[in-house]
């Protein structure tokens, strides 16, 4: 299973991008987007990055995959989900 990463860019040519996530850098490329600089969040799979992330968007998937990581080495992940937890599920407004 391949995911998502938020990342930020430290660097770009407008063609590929340096980008860095929880201390890992690596070259992705940014054909994708126009105009992406310096500082932006963009998610990022397969070294692609796929679209811009806004700072709130980009620290959600962040949490929810350190809370993923917490959940399989057995330790609390409640405070990774704090949008989530002690709420009910709900549909989404095309299924009510």
């Amino acid at each position: 299973m391949c995911l998502g990463l938020p990342m930020t860019i430290v660097e770009t040519d407008s063609v590929s991008a340096l980008c860095e996530y929880c201390g890992e850098r690596r070259r992705v490329s940014v054909l994708l987007l126009s105009e992406p600089s310096v500082g932006a969040k963009v998610l990022v799979y397969i070294d692609t990055a796929i679209r811009l992330l806004d700072d709130d968007e980009a620290r959600l998937i962040a949490d929810a995959l350190e809370g993923l990581g917490a959940a399989l080495n057995g330790q609390d992940y409640d405070r990774f989900f704090v949008d989530l937890v002690n709420r009910e599920p709900q549909l989404p407004e095309h299924l009510r």
